[in-house]
């Protein structure tokens, strides 16, 4: 029997909580889970139960900063075009992700209570993730992120996640995630009939505080149904 894989490391606010409802809440590469943590207080969801989840990406080398390992949810070959990406450690990052959603449904926490949302690589992984869960999701949040593994869409989408609450939000100027490579998965989406909430902010690779208030507008709606 193959030996059961360790969870990723968590940062966890508002764990004694009696949840009724969660946020796994990807961070980008090389940061941590302390990334976005502090966003749980300007969001002001206390009322609804909501426990947050911010995962630690494990240790990987990164090619476009010459081969230095960092944490990431997979490598990155090159920010200048879509098609060059790296399936596997995707994929592995979805099998621990996917653990990380299973870990919330065994504490009670149904999967339409489950929101997927991250930040850059991470909000790429939220997506990813997302649209291939089998079980329908409160929602899938992308922040200055994109879809990877774009044309494998259409064939590994799982129906469950077809009409949930999408949210992708991106910065006009950003100079890290081209602000293309946002519109392009999001008209991609749309063309798939995914209803997506497109977010548009004046900024770079950020977050801003209109961002922040349209994301909790956003998630007080999915988790209110």
């Amino acid at each position: 029997m193959a030996e059961k894989k360790e969870l990723l490391q968590t940062i966890v606010v508002n764990p004694a909580l009696e949840a009724s409802a969660s946020i796994i809440w990807l961070h980008g590469l090389g940061a941590d889970g302390y990334d976005f943590a502090g966003i749980v207080k300007s969001l002001d969801l206390d009322d609804l139960s909501v426990r947050f989840i911010f995962p630690h990406a494990p240790m990987r080398q990164i090619s476009i900063n010459a081969g230095m390992k960092m944490r990431a949810w997979y490598d990155i070959y090159t920010l200048e075009r879509m098609d060059l990406e790296d399936e596997i450690g995707i994929k592995e990052s979805m099998h621990d992700i996917n653990a990380l959603i299973q870990n919330e449904l065994n504490a009670d926490i149904p999967a339409e209570r489950i929101v997927l949302a991250g930040f850059s690589q991470g909000g790429a992984m939220a997506l990813y993730c997302g649209l291939r869960y089998p079980k329908q999701l409160a929602g899938i949040l992308a922040l200055s992120a994109y879809l990877p593994l774009l044309n494998k869409l259409q064939n590994e989408a799982h129906i469950a996640n077809h009409d949930t609450s999408l949210m992708m939000a991106h910065g006009t100027w950003d100079p890290v995630v081209p602000f293309a490579f946002g519109q392009i998965s999001c008209v991609a989406l749309e063309k798939a009939r995914y209803a997506v909430e497109w977010h548009s902010y004046a900024m770079q690779h950020e977050v801003c505080q209109q961002e922040i208030y349209d994301i909790a507008v956003w998630l007080r709606r999915c988790l209110t149904k």
